[in-house]
């Protein structure tokens, strides 16, 4: 997903920052991370308190293979809701949940 596009998903949060990063982009709002870009799907932060919510929406974490014969290792990261993606106040909520989670992990 392009900046600008990215930007417009998060208009409802506010201006946001977009830096490279692990071959994506990391989203920023305040300083925080609140998304990633990664393999061309947009991702947003979740904590234990917000979790539940996006795994009741439908959304999947994020997850990659940990070493040869260990378990999947699971980011705090999770696939926007079909809802948001086409209903900018549905969006404006998931995007304060994953910066409310954002907030929480940096205290």
């Amino acid at each position: 997903m392009d900046a600008e596009a990215i930007e417009d998903l998060f208009s409802g949060l506010g201006p946001v920052t977009i830096k490279r990063m692990f071959g994506g982009k990391g989203v920023y709002r305040n300083g925080l991370i609140v998304a990633i870009d990664l393999n061309s799907e947009l991702m947003l932060k979740a904590d234990r308190e917000t979790a539940p919510l996006f795994e009741a929406a439908g959304a999947h974490q994020w997850s990659y293979e940990g070493k040869a014969g260990k378990k999947p290792v699971f980011m705090p990261y999770w696939s926007i809701p079909d809802v948001a993606l086409d209903d900018p106040d549905e969006m404006t909520r998931w995007a304060l949940l994953a910066y409310d989670a954002a907030v929480r992990s940096a205290t």
